[in-house]
């Protein structure tokens, strides 16, 4: 207190540079984004935009901590608390540079998605970009989280002679973290060869356990798939690395649909052949490729037919197999009500 006393025009002048030096980070975060925004009012690509959209934040804090960083050494106080603020500013500034960092990768994932779009019909290249952006921008980012960690400890004499003893038995600290990381380590290679081979893809239409959905996220360790009623089906990355599972969607997303009508034997198939082009060539989901209708068995009651059609993805497939389904029923409901399914049998007289 006495020292505070003593010094207090000191202390003042060092609370006027700590306000100061904010004052001027924050003017000159405010100045680097309004030429960014200016930038982006003459120019036509979006770069511009996305740069304002992750900088805006980090750079609020990254400039004050930066200015005062350096204007601490030259404040007249206790050498103390000018240590003190310096750890603390420092750690603090090596924060805001791996934030910053993270924020870059950000910046690259979306110029990369803003020119590869997935909303388009053809974007089986984009979800292979999209995919490989997404997992490698997880790695990176928890590369510059160790980092700025291993950075940080270092800047604590105490903690750099702790981690010197710990290296004198590295052999067997060396040995418990290899099995204990085995899986982890396991989970992560299946990340990386998952992000290069690319079994799956974002937005890929897949079966999982009996499930349809559509590969929402893919993270080091876990996939999202998207359960067309919304549900959320959580799997281990591993889990599309060692066991089979369908991907309907791994080369092109045109796919084949199905449709199984059981009739009498007596049934007109002409008739309905001509009635399941009609109902093709008048639906918008057919992609023209095929249209046919084939007795595929001869049961002791009925004949199994099979419609088979095209569609350009999954989800038109299967609208459109509702769709011919529900108008080949109305058809022989109305035209053909004598060829439904029958059971035949035969009454002998009685004697």
């Amino acid at each position: 207190m006495s020292e505070f006393l003593n010094n207090w025009l000191d202390y003042i002048i060092f609370a006027a540079m700590f306000i100061g030096s904010f004052i001027i980070g924050f003017l000159l975060q405010g100045i680097i984004v309004l030429i960014i925004k200016f930038i982006a009012k003459n120019t036509t690509t979006a770069i511009d935009n996305i740069i304002i959209k992750h900088i805006k934040g980090p750079l609020k804090l990254f400039f004050p901590i930066a200015i005062f960083y350096l204007i601490v050494p030259l404040a007249k106080i206790n050498e103390q608390i000018i240590s003190v603020l310096q750890q603390v500013f420092g750690v603090l500034f090596i924060v805001c540079f791996a934030w910053i960092l993270i924020k870059a990768i950000s910046i690259f994932e979306d110029v990369i998605k803003d020119k590869y779009r997935v909303d388009v019909k053809d974007n089986l290249n984009a979800r292979k970009i999209h995919t490989q952006m997404q997992v490698l921008k997880k790695i990176v980012a928890v590369i510059v989280c160790i980092v700025a960690l291993a950075v940080i400890l270092m800047r604590f004499e105490e903690i750099r002679q702790l981690g010197t003893t710990l290296l004198a038995s590295a052999g067997i600290i060396g040995l418990i973290i290899g099995f204990a990381a085995q899986k982890t380590l396991g989970t992560l290679f299946a990340g990386f060869q998952l992000a290069f081979t690319q079994p799956i893809r974002i937005d890929d239409v897949v079966i999982v356990e009996n499930e349809w959905g559509k590969i929402e996220e893919i993270t080091l360790t876990y996939v999202v798939v998207r359960i067309w009623d919304q549900r959320r089906l959580v799997v281990p990355i591993s889990y599309f690395i060692e066991r089979p599972f369908q991907n309907w969607t791994r080369v092109t997303a045109e796919l084949l649909g199905t449709v199984f009508i059981y009739c009498d034997y007596t049934i007109p198939l002409e008739a309905l052949r001509k009635k399941l082009k009609e109902i093709c060539e008048a639906s918008p989901l057919w992609d023209k490729r095929v249209c046919l209708l084939q007795v595929t068995d001869a049961k002791e009651q009925t004949l199994e037919l099979r419609a088979l059609v095209s569609a350009a993805d999954s989800g038109s497939a299967w609208d459109l197999r509702c769709k011919v389904r529900e108008e080949l029923v109305g058809f022989i409901q109305r035209k053909y009500e004598k060829n439904l399914p029958r059971v035949r049998a035969c009454l002998d007289k009685p004697a």
